[in-house]
């Protein structure tokens, strides 16, 4: 009698997520082109309560309401690649360690992929990407192909949603820019966001959600705005030479935006599109930060 076959195992990225990120609950298959076998499934599994029906006499809520129960979504992010056991066990060590920030990067790739397909098909413009910083855990983990189809494992461990160096990079750069002073000065009427700031987050998103065209085209269109909103405040710091900047891109990422219309962009164009957006973003800061509030 022989031996039964070990097991084949599968890796997986699993996020907790406090809201229902819009696809039904089950199992999506990801791939590249039609007819290619997929890469990568995606299980979604939610606990939430059902949407309350309206009444339809009126009646008095208490000044303190009880706060709802939040809701958890589990979005696992499952690589269809078997292992045997000792690879997923020496998988699950680096992802634990060094690897920490791209094993989570790359399941975020794919979930957003998921978002976004979603987000066209139910044309919801509200269907928001997610940022490991949205999780209320993420872990990483490997199982049998049962256990993963159903949010489950074998082993898995804790990842940290973001590394300390990336975390300090981000504290420097909202004190710097100040945003609860900001925010205040918004909602208070004494300050405004500029259409500029709206389309360089969106081209920013886009950017690092590898959607380069998407991003081409938006950052075009920021730095265009850019350029015309930010004259207003020239007077500022050095908001001069970095407008002069801002106008020495505009031919570039026009040109950019143009070929992103005909189809995928060259690494070259790209690097333009990094580059004039890395340059309206500083501009932008500098700003903020110079503002008084």
């Amino acid at each position: 009698m022989t031996d039964p076959p070990p097991p084949r195992l599968y890796r997986f990225v699993q996020l907790e997520l406090p809201w229902a990120p819009g696809p039904a609950d089950g199992r999506y298959l990801l791939r590249e082109h039609a007819g290619e076998e997929p890469h990568h499934v995606l299980v979604l599994k939610g606990d939430h309560p059902p949407p309350l029906r309206p009444r339809r006499r009126r009646r008095d809520v208490p000044a303190e309401p009880p706060a709802a129960a939040p809701g958890v979504t589990r979005a696992t992010v499952v690589d269809v690649a078997t292992v045997d056991d000792q690879e997923a066990r020496a998988w699950l060590e680096d992802a634990a360690a060094a690897g920490a920030e791209a094993t989570v990067a790359d399941a975020l790739r794919w979930l957003n992929v998921a978002l976004r397909a979603h987000r066209a098909a139910a044309a919801d413009p509200y269907v928001r990407e997610v940022a490991p910083e949205h999780a209320l855990a993420i872990r990483a983990g490997y199982g049998a192909g049962f256990e993963v189809a159903d949010g489950r494992w074998t082993a898995a461990r804790e990842l940290p949603a973001r590394s300390r160096e990336a975390g300090s990079r981000r504290a420097r750069r909202e004190t710097a820019l100040r945003p609860q002073e900001r925010l205040a000065a918004i909602l208070s009427g004494r300050e405004a966001v500029l259409a500029c700031e709206e389309l360089a987050l969106r081209a920013r998103l886009d950017l690092d959600g590898g959607r380069p065209r998407e991003a081409a085209l938006q950052a075009h269109l920021a730095l265009e705005a850019a350029v015309a909103e930010l004259q207003a405040f020239r007077g500022q710091r050095d908001l001069a030479q970095r407008l002069q900047e801002l106008d020495a891109d505009r031919d570039a990422l026009a040109a950019a935006a143009n070929e992103a219309l005909l189809g995928g962009p060259s690494d070259a164009t790209i690097a333009a599109v990094h580059a004039g957006l890395e340059r309206v973003e500083a501009a932008l800061r500098a700003r903020a930060a110079a503002g008084s509030y």
